[in-house]
């Protein structure tokens, strides 16, 4: 579920000093990448899904 700026909890006291000190050693993660094959196997259903929606026009 995405969060907008108005559904966001504000964050005050020890939980937000938490939350920013999560966040700092999290960004110093390296970041996750897709191997090949999976990023081909994502990329097969996104267009499976596509064309299941929605059939391409004649």
């Amino acid at each position: 579920m995405a969060m907008t700026i108005n559904s966001s909890p504000v964050l005050t006291g020890e939980s937000a000093r938490a939350f920013f000190e999560e966040a700092e050693r999290n960004a110093k993660l390296p970041t996750p990448r897709l191997s090949p094959e999976r990023e081909a196997q994502l990329r097969d259903y996104e267009r499976k899904c596509r064309e299941f929606i929605f059939p391409p026009k004649k």
